[in-house]
């Protein structure tokens, strides 16, 4: 098996260096300058891939921060990470795993081999399996116990699971496909378990239960619970297998919960969670939309695996976004990155980008052990674009902290109504134009004056009214939000992340820190139901496990 080698430390090299440098040069850029002096500057920094514009000329940067970023990703190996990771070397040193989920979108004929044994005819085996339950289901040859068709589809997991497919299964909703609904079950709140299946009747309802291990405790709990209501409701053990399947790479715990094997789809330890909407992990998604559709997911996707890896760094998308986001990481203090879709369909992306970018560089330590030296992974947040104007886009505009933001619109409406979508897309570029041009003092002073306000009035509000402007921005444009397109765009964005964790030198498809509150939390339930005392606990816990049991009633 080969392993991938840990990248010098970035802050070691001369790039970084000359980066510091550079940075202290740049205190005094303004992009309204950079705008006024360079005519081609859009011309300049943007560009095309996969179906996706991209404009990253409301960047703090220069042709020469440009030039230094790629350098720094020259010499810090960047090239030979990429390659590693695509063609399985063992990218994932922690667990002594590649992390080969651009396998799942190659077509037929193309050959990745994992230890010695080419994966390609598995990968194309369970699309296979895919189909053929697709299928069945969308010509009504599937039935539940009563012989009636299939109308509902729950699917039960929890982080990778939950977050991706249900992301694509949304931004898709006009490729839905009908007689089929799609409901997504991961919180171990027994409320939302009332509230899903109160829309259900157990006839006519399939659950497939998501699980790598097939002993995450939120989705076994929510798997019990589901078995139990089909029971209640009139549904038999002997015909359970009509009604549950299972992905999982934990075969046996699937047949011992009563799964039938000829009902489970695979899984492999190729791939994480928070990667794998490609694989079995998105039949609910395939269920939605057809297989024909979750096909062209794939094509996009494999389109900006192909994009990333031939394309010269200057003009690479994935690249280029990644390396913005470290100069503003490393070099500007930047904390957070702010993602404002405008689009309804889109309003669950920022959840998924979330699991996908924090779970993956939320990491303090390097691939060989060694701490980090810079700052990793920011805090991701945001939302529905039009929604955040009336709510955060004021800490935006006005707060003391430099947050970049990537704007994501389409240019059409699956749902034209009037003017709406003109609206939208003007409001999206008023948004990125406002971070950038801001509102001066002198600007403030002349509108207020022009409203006929008194000087003493207009010294007064002024200042409240200026805006500092200057705050970077990439607007990620796409004709229309369909299979091929979502594919490359979420594709986009996986390897964005793992461009910065292969130049920070770290471990993006590990994730220690959410084990250890598992751990935990199995200890802290023994105390809970008394079974085991809590005096070894920290005091805090021990205190909130003591006022939990000295009121819960049940």
């Amino acid at each position: 098996m080969a392993y991938y080698q840990t990248p010098p430390d970035i802050t070691r090299l001369p790039a970084w260096q000359a980066l510091s440098e550079h940075r202290q040069a740049m205190r005094a850029f303004s992009l309204r300058e950079a705008f006024a002096e360079q005519p081609q500057r859009f011309t300049d920094f943007s560009l095309t891939a996969c179906g996706l514009f991209l404009d990253y000329s409301k960047n703090l940067i220069t042709e020469d921060t440009v030039a230094l970023l790629m350098r720094l990703a020259r010499e810090a190996g960047l090239e030979d990470a990429i390659q590693a990771q695509l063609d399985g070397e063992t990218v994932n040193a922690s667990e002594r795993r590649p992390a080969l989920h651009t396998a799942l979108r190659r077509p037929i004929g193309e050959q990745v081999l994992v230890n010695g044994e080419d994966v390609m005819p598995d990968v194309h085996r369970v699309l296979g399996q895919m189909t053929d339950l697709v299928g069945r289901i969308h010509n009504n040859l599937w039935r539940g116990y009563s012989e009636k068709s299939i109308t509902d589809v729950v699917n039960i997991g929890i982080g990778g699971s939950f977050l991706g497919p249900e992301l694509v299964s949304e931004a898709l909703l006009p490729f839905a496909q009908r007689g089929v609904r799609c409901h997504y079950l991961a919180n171990i709140d027994g409320s939302e378990f009332r509230e899903v299946t109160a829309r259900l009747n157990a006839e006519t309802t399939l659950f497939i239960v998501s699980s790598k291990s097939f002993n995450t405790l939120e989705t076994l709990k929510n798997a019990q619970a589901a078995r139990t209501w089909y029971l209640a409701s009139g549904g038999s053990e002997q015909k359970l297998y009509r009604h549950f399947i299972a992905v999982t790479s934990n075969r046996q715990a699937a047949i011992d919960f009563g799964i039938s094997e000829k009902n489970i789809f695979p899984m492999w330890d190729w791939v994480g969670g928070r990667y794998s909407l490609w694989s079995a992990i998105g039949l609910p998604t395939a269920l939605a939309i057809g297989m024909a559709n979750f096909k062209e997911l794939l094509t996009g996707a494999y389109c900006m695996d192909q994009h990333l890896r031939e394309t010269p760094f200057e003009q690479n998308m994935p690249v280029l976004l990644a390396m913005l986001s470290l100069w503003y990481s490393n070099f500007w203090g930047a904390q957070s990155h702010a993602f404002l879709p405008y689009d309804h369909n889109l309003r669950n992306f920022v959840k998924h980008l979330q699991q996908l970018d924090m779970e993956s560089n939320g990491k303090s330590v390097r691939q060989d052990g060694s701490p980090v030296t810079c700052s990793t992974g920011p805090v991701i947040w945001g939302g529905v674009g039009c929604n955040g104007q009336h709510a955060y886009h004021q800490l935006l505009h006005q707060g003391t902290l430099l947050i970049p933001a990537d704007f994501i619109v389409p240019v059409v409406s699956y749902n034209p109504l009037a003017d709406h979508h003109h609206w939208l897309y003007a409001n999206c570029l008023s948004q990125s134009q406002a971070l950038m041009l801001g509102k001066t003092r002198a600007e403030a002073e002349a509108e207020l004056r022009a409203q006929g306000l008194s000087e003493e009035e207009v010294q007064r509000l002024a200042p409240h009214k200026v805006i500092p402007g200057n705050r970077p921005s990439n607007t990620l444009v796409v004709e229309r939000i369909d299979p091929r397109r979502l594919g490359a765009l979420v594709a986009l964005y996986e390897h964005k992340v793992f461009v910065q964790s292969a130049l920070w030198g770290i471990n993006a498809f590990d994730q220690w820190g959410v084990e250890l509150g598992k751990d935990l939390g199995r200890n802290v339930y023994q105390s809970l139901v008394g079974s085991q005392d809590a005096n070894g606990e920290d005091a805090s816990t021990r205190g909130l496990i003591e006022y939990f049991r000295s009121r819960h009633r049940g």
